[in-house]
Parts: structure tokens; sequence; C-alpha cells
């Protein structure tokens, strides 16, 4: 069985339709991946914050799940067989397997963080070469960025300090993101829980005072 059809959309040439819709294949396996991804995630997730991130998560998925169906869909109006297969999606991909299990809210953030900027950044490669090749596919593509940037806003929120910073700044890889988010969540707590301890004391000591001259009168 052909991997092609022999024709593909109105307006452009055989060769440039199916160009690009073999471009769309590992954009196909990196949101398929992303799905997978999100949905491990909001299995996997504890902590204080549980409830909001696991609830968070599932508008996102539905969102990439029906990207998915558009992509595949996209490819094959223009003539070229989508694969959606595990196996395909695992020896085609260019990156790793999402590391994290059961792990903090704010680990897994950190990490879906560096997920979202991967698959955006490969979504940007082909609205640059759909550029000059077909617009109607780049539309397609710059409005699931869209989306996909909005998606990881939400989850930046949770990683941004009030100054601007991300928990995770400067991280490569997933793990070291977590890391990076969970100790800076540590060290922040630390501080406010130093700060209710210093305003309980001084409360108690203020509340001692005055029982004190509540006796001497």
């Amino acid at each position: 069985m052909a991997d092609t059809s022999k024709f593909t959309v109105p307006g452009l040439t055989l060769d440039d339709g199916h160009r690009v819709g073999e471009a769309l294949q590992l954009r196909l396996h990196a949101l398929n991946d992303l799905q997978l991804t999100l949905k491990h995630v909001h299995w996997n997730v504890v902590g204080p914050h549980f409830i909001g991130v696991h609830e968070m998560l599932d508008p996102q998925i539905e969102a990439v799940r029906g990207m998915v169906d558009e992509t595949a869909e996209r490819m094959a109006t223009l003539g070229v067989a989508p694969v959606g297969t595990p196996g395909h999606l695992v020896a085609a991909r260019t990156w790793d397997d999402y590391t994290l299990l059961r792990d903090d809210t704010t680990a897994h953030l950190a990490a879906l963080d560096l997920v979202y900027t991967g698959v955006i950044e490969d979504h940007r490669g082909v609205i640059e070469l759909t550029d000059d090749l077909d617009l109607v596919t780049q539309d397609m593509l710059i409005s699931q960025v869209g989306q996909l940037e909005l998606f990881q806003w939400f989850i930046r929120a949770h990683l941004e300090s009030t100054s601007g910073e991300l928990s995770n700044a400067g991280a490569q890889r997933e793990s070291e993101a977590a890391r990076a988010a969970t100790r800076t969540a540590a060290a922040s707590g630390g501080v406010a829980a130093g700060a209710t301890g210093r305003a309980a004391s001084k409360t108690a000591r203020k509340t001692a005072k005055r029982a004190a001259r509540k006796t001497v009168r």
C-alpha cells in the first residue's frame, strides 16, 4: 500500500502538497505524545494543589486530542497517510519519554513547561516551512500554537514568582526542571513558615505581657 495518494489539494503541486503533509507527521506524533503525557500527569500529581492541577489538565487534554485529529485529517487531505501507531511514534520521535511518575504538582508543572516549549518550538518550525507552501496548513498550525501557548501560560502561572521569574528557569531536562522548582517552592515555604512562626511568637509574647499586666493589677 502506498503512503501517499496521487493527488493533493488544489493549488499545490503534488510534490509540495506531499512535502507539507509529511512535515505534519512529526507534529502528529508530538501532539499524540503530548495528550498522553498530560493524561499521565493528570493521574500522577499529588500534593496540596492536586485538585486544581488535576482539573486544569482535563480541558488541555481534550483540546490537544482535537489537534491530533485535525492534524491527521489535514495530512490525509494533502494526500499523505497519517500514522498514529505507538511504535511509529516511538521510533520517529526526536525527544525522550516523559520521566516523572508520582510526584508533587510543582515538579510535574515544571517538567510540563519544558514539554510544551519543545512542542511549540517545533510547531513554529513547520509554520515557517509552510509560509511559502501552504497558508491553509499554516493557519491550522498558528491556531494550535495559540492554544498551546495559552496552556503553557496556565502552567507557568504556578511557577512564576511575583518578580516574574520562573522557578525552573535555565533547566534543560524535565527532571532538572522538577528539582529546581521543588527547591524554590520549599525555600519559599520555609520563608513563609518562618515569618508565620515569628508572627505567632510575637503575638504569643504580647498575649503573655497583657496577661501579666492583668495579674499585677
